[in-house]
Parts: C-alpha cells; structure tokens; sequence
C-alpha cells in the first residue's frame, strides 16, 4: 500500500464493531479492515451474487456480467484510486465488493416488486436491505449476529451517496443500536467506492450491452467524447479485429474516468488532515470535474435511454417483477412454502411477517427465484431472459 494520506480512515483508529471480539482471539496477522474484506468474501451473501442480475436478467451467456463479476471488477478500481490517493485500500475493497450484497434477484425489476409489497411495511431499499444483510441476516459466528463489520465499512455503505436525513425502517433500526452518524458524509474510502461503482458500470455495461446487440457503435459514437475516444483507439489500432477495438474503447474510457477522478479529489482534500475532516466537509470530495461530470451524465442519460429502458428489457423487467410478486404472495397466504427454517422464524404479526418473507425473497439468485416459482405454481416462467 502507498503511504497513509492524513485524511484516510486508519485501521488502528477504527471505531470497533457493534459486538465486541472474545478476548485473545485472533486468526491471522490481519488488520481490522481486512477481517471486514475477508468476511464478506466468505460470506454465503457474497457468492449468492454470482446467479444475480447486473444488467441481463437471469442471461444464459456466460460472457454477461452479473452482480458478482460487477463486484469484483468496482473492487479492482477501487483499490486502484485508494494507492493513488493513499486511503485505506483494503477498506475500499470491502465497500466495493460488499455494495451490491442487498440487491434482490431480477435487479431492480424484483426491488421495486419488494417495495410494493411492503408499501404498508415500510418499502423495501437495496441499500438499506445491504446493511440488513451483513448485521443481522448472515450470521455464520457463535457469538453474535451479522458479521461484526467495523464501523468504518458500515458508515461507507449507509452513506455512499451522502448523508441520509431520512432513513427508512432497516437502516432506522440498525443505526439505533449501532449508531453511524447518517447527518456525516463518509469516509473517503466510501465515496471512492461509490465514484468506482458509476465507473464500473458506466463503462463495462457499454461492453455488454454492444455484445447483446441492444446498443450500436454508431449511436454511442453520437457522443462527442465517446467518439473522441473511439478515434484515439482507431488511429492506435488501425489493423485490429472490431471487438478488440471495442474493448479498448472501454478500457480508455475507465482509465480516463479513473485519472479525473484521482486528479480532481487530490485538490478536494488538499489541508485536510483526518478523516473526521472528511466526513465535516459538507460536500463529497471523491468526484469528477465538471466537465467529466457532465459528460458522464451524458453518457447515463444515454444508457437509460437506449439500455435499460430498452423495449426488450422492459418486458423482461416486468416479468420478473410478476415472478417477485407471486412469490410474496404466496409466502404471504403458506409461510411453510418457504420451507422450514425460514417458516419456523416467520411472524404472526405485522411488519414483522412481511418483513421477514421479503428478506427471504432478497436473498433468492434469479435461479432459485424462477424454480421456486415453478415448484409453487407447476409452471416455469417464460421469458426472463433476453441474452
């Protein structure tokens, strides 16, 4: 690792966990943050996002990203602009692979089913959902439930796009019985993760949405700077296959993102001195300039627009916002379809009952998802997949 920037959060400072450690027990020379990187990892929540969706519900392709290969790649960027920027790296990590964790499957087609079916109960929010996940729902230790995160990780995670004046139900709950500071911006660490997150997806879901045949060159190359890009990658590569050149179209793109973003949080926190500093600030500090800012909307308007809102993968969406639905719905009317661990634990009273069949649904991968639909209703949903 670079050297330690002042205003990065330090892991021999770190506010500790919710739950405090047995006395003596320690595995491995690790610090506190890299417990944090390592327990998501081996998490049963972590590996659930490879059968989850990124942009493609359910894809049969083996070449389409989901939320764990999307994870992994933010991860990589991540800790990239941490040892340029000298904040804590291993830290950065553990944001970035765990920031997804709360999505439910079929992406947000399945969220926003979720969050109809509690509009009584408080609605359903991935990132909410997120930190449910890691403190209360996966609890592998004797001790304690949830995985004991540091208080570092959890505010990066609660606070990635700013302070929250108003959280909902779950982020409510766990902030009173372990207080994260929610008026603070966080850590530096957080909002890195969160500017690695935009780069990531900004940029590898061109790849995929090109591979998928929904996006066209010609009309990305409608954006002044993509097409700037585009021209650098020809004139370096005259003679090289098209997909190849695509690729590289993609790589440039991150890495001028990457550089911009190193570039302009450098002069945000010049003179500050801790990581307190940070949080006090009153603005986020990891961010692009105002020219890679606007041409980045630019491009997400772009996405929106010929990507996600693709007449294909509305359909597909609302499908699978069916399957969501149905499946509350029938857990609602037989918690023992849930099957029995899950049905000894569920609730007679409200929001308690509806809460916990959609923490069940929440953890489901698009897969289990779609057979248990099948199980429960004799009948394999068609048409969730489109790639």
């Amino acid at each position: 690792m670079s050297q330690r920037a002042p205003y990065a959060c330090d892991p021999a400072h770190s506010r500790g966990r919710e739950f405090a450690a047995a006395d003596g027990l320690t595995r491995g020379p690790r610090g506190p943050f890299q417990r944090d990187r390592d327990r998501i990892i081996h998490s049963i929540a972590f590996r659930r996002l490879r059968h989850k969706t990124q942009v493609f519900i359910a894809p049969d392709g083996d070449h389409y990203r989901v939320r764990l290969t999307h994870s992994l790649e933010v991860a990589q960027i991540g800790r990239t602009v941490a040892r340029a920027l000298g904040v804590d790296e291993d830290l950065t990590e553990a944001l970035c692979l765990a920031h997804d964790i709360g999505h439910p499957p079929f992406g947000h087609s399945g969220e926003d089913a979720l969050d109809e079916a509690l509009k009584e109960h408080g609605g359903f929010d991935h990132n909410a959902h997120c930190l449910r996940t890691l403190m209360r729902l996966e609890s592998p230790y004797c001790e304690f439930d949830g995985l004991n995160l540091t208080w570092e990780l959890l505010e990066g995670l609660a606070k990635h796009n700013g302070p929250v004046s108003e959280p909902n139900w779950a982020l409510a709950e766990l902030d009173a019985a372990f207080p994260l500071g929610l008026s603070d911006w966080c850590g530096l660490e957080g909002q890195v993760a969160a500017l690695s997150d935009d780069i990531a997806y900004d940029n590898h879901d061109i790849d995929d949405g090109l591979r998928a045949g929904f996006l066209e060159l010609d009309d990305l190359l409608t954006l002044d700077f993509v097409a700037d890009h585009w021209r650098a990658v020809e004139a370096r590569y005259p003679g090289a296959p098209r997909d190849r050149q695509l690729r590289e179209l993609v790589r440039s793109q991150i890495g001028w993102m990457v550089n911009d973003l190193v570039a302009t949080t450098r002069e945000n926190v010049k003179g500050l001195e801790s990581a307190d500093a940070v949080r006090k600030s009153g603005r986020m500090l990891a961010c692009f300039s105002p020219e890679v800012a606007e041409q980045e909307r630019q491009l997400k308007e772009f996405m929106y627009q010929r990507l996600y809102y693709h007449p294909e993968q509305i359909e597909t969406a609302e499908r699978a916002r069916r399957v969501t639905a149905g499946l509350f719905a029938a857990y609602s009317a037989d918690p023992a379809l849930m099957g029995a661990a899950w049905a000894q634990r569920s609730h007679e009273a409200e929001p308690d009952r509806s809460r916990h069949i959609a923490d069940y649904i929440a953890g489901m991968t698009d897969r289990f998802a779609i057979s248990a639909y099948a199980r429960i209703f004799g009948e394999t949903p068609e048409g969730l997949s489109n790639v």
